[in-house]
């Protein structure tokens, strides 16, 4: 069995989007977490470049990484929250074990079931000039639904925000 650089490439950011996710799981503070994303988010993009997407991995990239990443980080500046850890051990050492016996059995399963998975091959060209096609696709058959989806995320922007103003307002009525 040989293996090719994109076979390696491919290991490579699964292995990373797989440990972001894990860690985003398992880290305490919240800003950690969000780094821990986007390096999911990214490596997600770098599979997309793997498939010959370019258009999605920078939608990936500009819009998760970069856009979702933000937002994030602003919810947590505006919201309030204990950066103390609580202490909870209980029964923290069969929990991991279940946890891992429990990853280790879905991984088994998974793989049962695509080890002798056949698509069948058949020929197929890959998109050439797809940034073009799914443009001219947004802007013309998706036109309406772009602009009302804009229009959304302005107003729960606008409306997070008064919501952060209204809790700062009803503390300095109380001091």
């Amino acid at each position: 069995m040989t293996f090719s650089g994109e076979f390696l490439a491919f290991i490579l950011l699964a292995l990373v989007a797989i440990s972001g996710g894990v860690l985003l799981l398992n880290l305490t503070k919240v800003v950690h977490m969000v780094v821990a994303l986007v390096f999911t988010f990214i490596s997600i993009a770098g599979i997309y470049i793997l498939l010959s997407a370019e258009f999605l991995a920078v939608v990936q990239v500009l819009i998760y990484s970069g856009a979702i990443s933000i937002i994030m980080l602003f919810g947590i500046m505006l919201t309030k929250h204990n950066d103390e850890e609580e202490a909870t051990a209980k029964g923290g050492k069969w929990r991991k074990a279940f946890l891992l016996l429990g990853v280790l059995a879905f991984g088994a399963v998974f793989y049962a079931g695509i080890y002798n998975l056949d698509f069948g091959s058949t020929p197929v060209a890959l998109h050439e000039n797809n940034a073009e096609q799914i443009g001219i696709s947004l802007f013309s058959d998706y036109v309406i639904p772009f602009e009302l989806m804009s229009v959304l995320l302005l107003v729960a922007f606008v409306g997070a925000i008064v919501l952060s103003k209204k809790d700062e307002e009803k503390e300095g009525e109380k001091e």
